[in-house]
């Protein structure tokens, strides 16, 4: 495993946060506060990736991923607190994803972040780490409220209206696959290395996309919902039809699905924003934030600032780093609900599912991580 610390900016005055993040396989702390301006800044950002000791299973164990963070988690902290600069004495509250994801990992989270707020007498807040993702943008860019988001990432595929601390509206959701688990399994169906999305990719960086004619789920139908299992499908039965596969067939798939995933996104991100545009006509700066992992693919990266471009819109995409799993975004959503008022009690339960928007019909891979077909 390998720790990646962000550079440190400058420290502000007070108000400062620590962030907790272990739902899934990266064990991470941050400290965040805002500047004398009231611009948010980011002390420090640690991430301690588990990629290692998952590659041979070709996704992440659960089992392992627990275990790993119970022997990182408290160096990992020290860690984040030395690059801010800062001491425990210095911190105001404390913020550790408490769901949606591997109960392990939320356990460990929760259970530390619980541990010192207990211990120094702070306030602690159990962030939804869906929120942290949909307020990166406020983070990184001072967005103001209200705005489109598209969350992409390897267990979740969400388009919310973001209208507000605590107003998500679920606009659609996979019906099925999220779009990086999909590009996952495609990957381990193709053979190539995990994670998945940057290995596809790859390969299609070399691949003609239009070789395989592959299916564009759910385009033109006027619900905002994805599906991926069919494109996923389509693209297990080409390779069965043309195995054995040489290096130039697997780049061609990646290529292909890519182009039809990035094609998908778009369909139904255009339906989306002139159902946005019609709802806040007025708005001085209508924008479109994509966050999640899969946000740092270059295709569906441009197929994104195509359609926002033509309808008016500006897009914010937050560097990757914060675009994956992190913790600066956690104590980010936790200082916005700590300057709200809104703490929570040490009691406060890890929620393995936990959706944005409670009042949503609940649909396979809405609120969860590692949504199955």
């Amino acid at each position: 495993m390998s720790a990646t610390p962000a550079q440190p900016a400058s420290r502000p005055p007070s108000g400062l946060v620590l962030g907790i993040e272990t739902s899934c396989d990266e064990t991470a702390a941050a400290v965040v506060g805002r500047d004398t301006a009231g611009a948010p800044r980011i002390l420090s950002n640690v991430v301690l990736s588990q990629i290692e000791e998952h590659a041979a299973f070709g996704g992440v164990v659960p089992e392992i991923a627990a275990r790993a963070h119970a022997e990182a988690i408290g160096g990992i902290l020290r860690v984040a607190l030395e690059e801010a600069g800062v001491s425990l004495g210095e911190i105001a509250a404390i913020a550790a994803t408490s769901g949606p994801g591997l109960v392990g990992g939320l356990i460990v989270g929760a259970t530390a972040g619980k541990a010192i707020a207990l211990s120094r007498g702070l306030p602690f807040v159990a962030v939804n780490h869906l929120e942290g993702h949909a307020l990166t943008p406020r983070l990184t860019d001072g967005l103001a409220y209200p705005y489109l988001l598209l969350l992409v990432s390897g267990g979740h595929t969400q388009i919310l209206l973001v209208s507000g601390l605590g107003r998500y509206e679920r606009w659609g959701t996979t019906i099925d696959d999220a779009l990086g688990e999909a590009f996952d399994k495609t990957a381990k169906l193709l053979e190539l290395p995990h994670p998945g999305g940057p290995s596809v990719e790859r390969m299609a960086a070399g691949g003609n996309p239009a070789r395989f004619p592959l299916p564009r789920p759910l385009r033109g139908e006027k619900r905002l919902d994805f599906s991926f299992s069919g494109l996923k499908t389509a693209v297990r039965q080409a390779a069965e039809a043309n195995a054995p596969l040489n290096e130039g067939d697997v780049a061609d798939l990646c290529a292909a699905f890519q182009r039809a995933s990035a094609e998908s996104v778009r369909d139904r991100v255009s339906l989306a924003l002139a159902r946005f545009r019609e709802r806040y006509p007025d708005l001085p700066d209508p924008a479109l934030a994509v966050a999640g992992g899969v946000a740092a693919n270059g295709e569906i990266r441009r197929a994104l600032g195509d359609v926002a471009g033509e309808h008016g819109v500006r897009l914010v995409s937050p560097p990757h780093a914060l675009c994956t799993d992190n913790a600066a975004m956690i104590a980010y959503a936790g200082l916005e609900r700590w300057e709200a008022g809104e703490t929570d009690a040490l009691s406060a339960p890890v929620r393995p599912r936990w959706p944005l928007d409670e009042t949503a019909v609940p649909l396979v891979g809405f609120g969860k991580r590692g949504a199955k077909a």
